[in-house]
């Protein structure tokens, strides 16, 4: 049995943290209601929704659901907002950006609890990864408040100047997924607030606490009512109501592919919105004959395990040259059979986030051992409660079977072989999708030519899943529009507007 002797009952801390859903953690009371102008409010509707430990299969609390007319209220307060907080200077936004970070710095251990028993993640994986990046995240953008430049532009008539300016586009509606709840999160606020908009933002049904967390810190940290609003709440009618509203100048979404395509139509079907969308991926990682095979199996270890395997850039399908196969297949499955599983401190593998996910991913193993590939590791339940899933690999796994063409987004690696590079960029760029990919070669030069050929939006080259603050992540074809980190996600975020006017030439005569 996979990882058996590793599974971790919950400790004291996640007691702590389930208790303080109750009464009050370190600093303040956790909150299950919605944040609107800066304050916790009741839903207009007063229904509620459980929220699932996935690790128990108990429920943690019930969450006030929002519906269209709490969308409304929330974003009347961001437009309102929105018509000081424009033009609060960018070294004050920078300045409160900081702050926020801070107050997450402080709160990381009882957030990340939270997270953890929210999500499933292990705590210290929240904390250490998640949490972690989001602090920088935060920090990196304040950097950028106060240095939105325009340009002076040269005109062909002399007597003529013109100069643009970069502004805010206005009201930002957020949609997040479940998987990183928190640095999802981040990666929406950090760039719009820097830009000087305002917000909206829906979390997941399935993962809300954390947002919720953060909105106790937003007013801390002395934002303005109104700038961060943050509904709870499901999306055939909470996130359809944003995606639609005619006050919102801008929704930017993380989430499934067949989301992105109703929120694209929804925009159109209202007021013509900007939409930024972060979607699916089936992402190749190409291990060419010359790699460094412990280094390139630890490089495929964290590409596809991280985070269970509940990812959009995992690197799901591994394209490996025939020569190292057998090799290279031995090192994944030792890495991924001494996986820790649970959800405490230094545990590797914690639950899927929910019953939906885990019988989804349960279904894909079941297709792949039908269709014939060989499940070298995993492929069933880890254990008797929670929704864990043994670490599992595929070998001779060929691109027309369902494991190899559709995102499973769990713990399941399927493992691919090529002869020549020709056949793995070709293999490599055979799905809709087009997110991320990656290049395990010792020769730099060869392995910087084939990422010019690959379509995605990003490839690593001997490393996987760095999320640096300061570099885009984003995709081509069906994985997406835009670009979310780094300068690159501010242009989402901002409207470039023309000012030309006539300049007379100075009199000689003087």
């Amino acid at each position: 049995q996979v990882c058996a002797d590793n599974m971790e009952a919950p400790d004291l801390l996640k007691q702590v943290a389930a208790f303080a859903l109750q009464v009050t953690g370190a600093h303040g009371s956790i909150e299950t209601r919605l944040f609107i102008n800066n304050e916790f409010v009741e839903s207009k509707s007063g229904e509620t929704f459980a929220t699932i430990n996935p690790e128990t299969e108990e429920v943690i609390a019930q969450v006030q659901r929002a519906n269209e007319e709490d969308v409304d209220i929330a974003v009347a307060a961001a437009r309102t907002a929105f018509k000081s907080w424009r033009d609060v200077p960018g070294t004050t936004r920078r300045d409160l950006m900081l702050k926020l970070a801070d107050l997450l710095e402080r709160d990381k251990q009882l957030i990340a609890e939270i997270e953890s028993l929210d999500n499933g993640k292990p705590v210290s994986v929240a904390r250490d990864v998640d949490i972690a990046l989001a602090i920088k995240h935060f920090r990196y953008f304040a950097g950028w408040a106060d240095k939105m430049q325009g340009k002076t532009i040269p005109c062909e008539n002399p007597d003529q100047f013109a100069l643009t300016l970069r502004e805010p586009v206005g009201v930002v509606g957020c949609i997040i997924p479940w998987n990183f709840p928190l640095l999802m999160l981040t990666w929406k606020w950090a760039p719009l607030l820097a830009a000087g908009c305002t917000c909206v933002l829906k979390s997941s049904e399935k993962t809300p606490l954390s947002a919720l967390m953060m909105c106790q810190l937003i007013k801390e940290a002395g934002f303005p009512p109104g700038v961060v609003n943050v509904l709870s709440g499901f999306g055939p009618d909470c996130g359809a109501a944003i995606a639609k509203h005619p006050d919102i100048s801008k929704v930017a979404f993380t989430g499934s592919e067949a989301v992105g395509h109703m929120i694209v139509e929804m925009s159109g079907q209202s007021n013509l919105k900007r939409v930024s969308l972060e979607l699916g991926g089936k992402s190749p990682l190409i291990i060419c004959a010359d790699a460094d095979l412990d280094k390139a199996a630890a490089v495929a270890h964290v590409g596809l395990f991280l985070n269970h395997g509940q990812c959009c850039c995992a690197s799901s399908r591994v394209l490996i040259h025939e020569s190292i196969h057998d090799a290279f297949v031995s090192k994944c499955v030792e890495k991924a059979r001494a996986q820790k599983m649970g959800t405490g401190e230094g545990m590797d593998q914690g639950p899927q986030v929910d019953k939906m996910q885990f019988d989804k991913i349960l279904k894909y193993i079941d297709h792949g051992k039908q269709e014939g590939a060989n499940c070298v590791l995993g492929g069933e339940r880890h254990g008797n409660k929670g929704y864990y899933i043994q670490p599992t690999i595929f070998t001779d796994v060929t691109e027309d079977m369902k494991i190899a063409k559709e995102e499973i987004f769990g713990p399941v690696m399927q493992v691919m072989k090529f002869k020549t590079t020709e056949e793995a960029i070709e293999q490599a760029n055979n799905t809709f999708y087009g997110l991320a990919s990656g290049i395990c070669c010792n020769d730099l030069a060869q392995a910087v030519g084939m990422a010019k050929r690959l379509q995605a939006g990003v490839v690593w080259i001997n490393c996987y899943d760095d999320f640096d603050a300061a570099v885009p992540f984003g995709g081509y074809k069906s994985s997406g529009w835009g670009r979310d980190k780094g300068e690159y996600a501010l242009e989402n975020y901002t409207e470039t507007k023309l000012i030309m006017f006539p300049v007379n030439r100075y009199d000689t005569s003087y």
